[in-house]
């Protein structure tokens, strides 16, 4: 019976291998083989190589995951831009202004915690964004309402989201705001800086679309018979700071913030007792515990009126308090008007 032999596969062409049955015969008369070359060993390795590369599948194009849906790309981008940020935050490769707003951290992390709130929860519409100019100061003055200020956190992500120049506002908050952990320092991140005429024109002065709500704690804490009617404006100190600053006056209505915890009652013993300007009574808080803290999902609409431009007047008409009142009145107005006519067009409270 003959030797079994061994065939290593790819190692000659087929046309080489029908000589190999001349037999061992043929083989004995050549003498006793030769040790193969290392040359011989070298193609061989790279025959095959090139054999398994031609065999392996294409591989995919960039910017196309397995499936090739829309949805895998959005994953990918965002996971991109996860990876990117978290990247800056180690290296420290962000900047920080001095009132502590933190660009970075506001648009990847705290507008998309906002987000879902401001879109799946109030579902808020937004009317006349293009008001808010394209580039240079500009002070929007909103309606306040609603217990808590979350009418300001919606109308921040609203110029964030929508204005075609990807324009910031910068909200002017009450000093409570400011005293409050954890609170003070989310405020400062998001862009948030006291309410008081110094950093409100050197914001504006710096061509930043600032936000202000005169109303104050008198809006916010008002009781629910009294909603959407619009109380004291103050004395018109945004006025006189946009004056000084010659920068536009945006006049923002809100609707949908009044009903989110319809206040009944004020507890002002336990507000003072607290350090509050207001213990409010709602339907379901306290008596529901924490449960009484979730508001209710109203729909909401923001619209922004038509610029009231300030660039015309004289340096010396910041301090004319009858130029200040009557700017003050047309503003107040022009907000308590469209707060009527969006109460008119509004189908129901909740849709």
């Amino acid at each position: 019976m003959a030797d079994a032999k061994v065939i290593p596969f790819g190692e000659e062409p087929r046309s080489r291998r029908k000589g190999q049955r001349q037999g061992r015969t043929h083989r004995a008369a050549q003498g006793p083989l030769k040790p193969v070359p290392q040359q011989r060993d070298e193609e061989r390795d790279q025959r095959a190589e090139t054999l398994a590369a031609a065999a392996a599948p294409p591989p995919l194009p960039p910017h196309d995951p397995p499936g090739g849906g829309a949805l895998a790309g959005g994953w990918e981008r965002r996971l991109a831009h996860g990876l990117s940020f978290l990247r800056r935050r180690v290296t420290g490769e962000y900047e920080v202004d001095d009132f502590g707003y933190d660009e970075d951290l506001t648009d990847q992390v705290l507008m998309s915690l906002l987000r879902p709130m401001y879109e799946k929860y109030f579902r808020v519409e937004v009317k006349g964004i293009e008001n808010i100019p394209d580039s240079g100061g500009a002070l929007v003055v909103a309606n306040h309402s609603g217990v808590l200020p979350l009418d300001g956190l919606m109308l921040q992500v609203a110029v964030h989201d929508h204005h075609p120049a990807d324009r910031h506002l910068r909200l002017l908050a009450a000093d409570l705001v400011f005293v409050l952990p954890v609170i003070n320092e989310l405020a400062r991140k998001l862009g948030h800086t006291l309410a008081c005429a110094e950093d409100a024109q050197l914001l504006l002065e710096r061509g930043e679309v600032v936000g202000v709500m005169p109303e104050g704690f008198k809006g916010i804490g008002k009781p629910f018979s009294e909603r959407y009617k619009l109380q004291r404006f103050g004395r018109g100190g945004f006025v006189s700071t946009a004056l000084r600053a010659g920068a536009p006056i945006v006049p923002c209505s809100i609707v949908g913030a009044e009903e989110i915890y319809p206040m009944i009652g004020n507890a002002k013993t336990l507000a003072r007792l607290l350090g509050f300007p207001y213990f409010p009574l709602t339907p379901t808080f306290p008596w529901l515990g924490p449960l009484g803290g979730v508001p209710l999902p109203t729909k909401w609409t923001i619209q922004f009126g038509e610029p009231i431009p300030t660039d015309s007047y004289p340096p010396e008409a910041a301090d004319d308090p009858m130029l200040m009142f009557n700017l003050t009145d047309q503003v107040r107005e022009t907000i308590q008007h469209t707060l009527y006519k969006l109460l008119v067009q509004r189908r129901s409270v909740f849709f």
